[in-house]
């Protein structure tokens, strides 16, 4: 999946005649999944049709602050459009588009929406060889880098001219290539590796049947989700769920009972640097599995159990500088029995829920939690999305590392 996958992008066309090379690049974009709406300058309409490019970016294209042939249309509000998007792009970016972004002339729409925008923006020049290289674009290069925009290079090739040389715009399968490689390179948890334990556990009574919950490993597939979109190598581990994941960036790996998962975790355990424990594990297994399916005979029918091994708790003895993340599920003192996990398993955060509150628990679409550190700093969360939930977990990772980077 790409990391623009979800993301809207807002493309800046300005009127040079690799303005018809954005055709591909906002196709592009709608393969990578992300949102693409398009400003053109009047002066790119000559190279490109905003037809053809609201068809491909399925909306409307604007190049202007209101429509001239209708007195009652409203304005093309430049600030909604630039605070709209994750990120800009202008492509092609000309020298007097360059020229008008370094010293603010504000004469058209493209323009106007560049010096409202807040997010990161690129820029992939185009001009002639001399022009490329003329003082003045070297200059404005510079000033715009200081900006904190960011220059997709030219590339060598013939130009428009008839000149061969440095000057080309970047052809749209790289522009994309180059955006993609910088923002994965600026996920804040590039390089760390997360494990993930979701899903109920089954403990078999005999082939057929087994002792298990409800749990339908929604939150900790939402988790891994945002782990991954964050940059992070994800290893989920998940007992039986109808959850799927799509990300590359996650291995799912399938177990079925506490004593695989438990061993699977301990495989992985020693390179990772996280643990995020939201698998429902059975506290209790049946001592004797039947190996054939035991018939209905008697009217009583009595299973003798064993406690399963504590997984977290077991991480929690081995741990370095791993940071451990557990759940509780509570029906009753709640914030006791969580602090005393804390305490017993050698955890550094632990996510508590509690069947209490209406809209968590399992099986549903929401969750409502409370973290609790290992100072005991309780933190009350409102009802969220589980989706939601999953990035305040992972928020709480990245103000971790952060905060260790910081110290460093």
């Amino acid at each position: 999946m790409s990391v623009l996958n979800g993301k809207k992008v807002l493309l800046g066309i300005s009127g040079g005649i690799a303005a018809y090379k954005t055709a591909s690049l906002v196709r592009l974009f709608i393969k990578a999944g992300a949102h693409v709406q398009v400003i053109m300058t009047p002066a790119s309409k000559d190279f490109i049709t905003p037809l053809t490019l609201s068809t491909l970016s399925k909306n409307t294209v604007f190049s202007s602050f209101y429509n001239e042939d209708d007195e009652n249309e409203k304005w093309n509000n430049h600030v909604e459009l630039a605070l709209w998007a994750d990120l800009m792009i202008i492509a092609p970016a000309t020298a007097n588009t360059l020229s008008k972004m370094v010293n603010g002339t504000c004469d058209n729409l493209l323009i106007a929406a560049y010096l409202s925008a807040k997010c990161p923006v690129y820029f992939a020049p185009a001009m002639d060889l001399d022009m490329y290289k003329h003082p003045s674009t070297i200059s404005n290069f510079k000033l715009l880098n200081e900006f904190g925009n960011t220059i997709i290079p030219a590339e060598t090739g013939e130009l428009a001219s008839g000149l061969s040389g440095e000057g080309r715009m970047a052809e749209p399968e790289n522009i994309v290539s180059f955006i993609e490689s910088d923002l994965n390179n600026q996920l804040p948890l590039k390089g760390k590796k997360i494990l993930i334990t979701a899903g109920p556990t089954y403990e078999a009574i005999d082939p057929v049947r087994f002792i298990g919950n409800h749990s339908s490993g929604k939150m900790g597939f939402d988790i891994a989700a945002s782990a991954a979109n964050l940059g992070a190598s994800v290893i989920l581990v998940s007992g039986p769920t109808n959850c799927k994941v799509s990300n590359p960036l996650i291995q799912l790996i399938p177990i079925i009972s506490a004593d695989e998962m438990y061993n699977v975790c301990h495989q992985y355990y020693e390179d990772v640097d996280v643990v995020i424990a939201a698998a429902a594990v059975a506290d209790y297994k049946p001592k004797m599995a039947a190996e054939q399916k035991i018939k209905k005979i008697s009217d009583n029918f009595v299973i003798e159990l064993v406690k399963t091994e504590d997984i977290l708790a077991s991480l929690g003895l081995k741990k370095r500088n791993q940071f451990l993340i557990g759940f509780a599920l509570e029906t009753e003192n709640e914030f006791e029995n969580a602090i005393l996990k804390i305490q017993k398993k050698n955890l550094d955060l632990i996510v508590l829920n509690s069947l209490q509150d209406e809209g968590a628990g399992f099986g549903k679409s929401t969750n409502k939690v409370t973290f609790i550190n290992s100072d005991f700093t309780i933190e009350a969360m409102e009802l969220k999305s589980k989706e939601a939930v999953a990035d305040d977990i992972l928020n709480k990772i990245v103000s971790h590392f952060k905060h260790i980077h910081n110290a460093i």
